[in-house]
């Protein structure tokens, strides 16, 4: 029984970093985007892919690319987004092995 949990730990840290990685690409495709005036990512792309747990890689996006940093929605809200996954990891952690 043991070793299945430390599965489910090991695919659960995987997809937190390919979501990251995702959300963080995704930043820097729109900045790209943004500089060659061409279609341009969906916003709501972005708030979405925070809420799944990607709210990390858009914070790191917005740093390293300085891409949306003036939008009130991004510099607020993600990192309000960012504090709610860090609750919810919180939480999972202590029903799983606390309780």
């Amino acid at each position: 029984m043991d070793k299945f949990f430390k599965m489910k730990e090991f695919y659960f840290l995987l997809y937190v970093l390919i979501i990251n990685i995702y959300t963080f690409c995704l930043t820097g495709i729109d900045k790209y985007k943004a500089r060659k005036e061409k279609w341009r990512v969906n916003e709501k792309n972005f708030f979405i892919t925070a809420l799944l747990g990607g709210a990390a890689g858009v914070m790191m996006g917005m740093v390293m690319f300085r891409h949306k940093t003036k939008h009130k929605t991004f510099y607020i809200g993600i990192p309000v987004i960012y504090i709610i996954n860090m609750i919810c990891v919180s939480l999972l952690i202590f029903f799983i092995y606390v309780k």
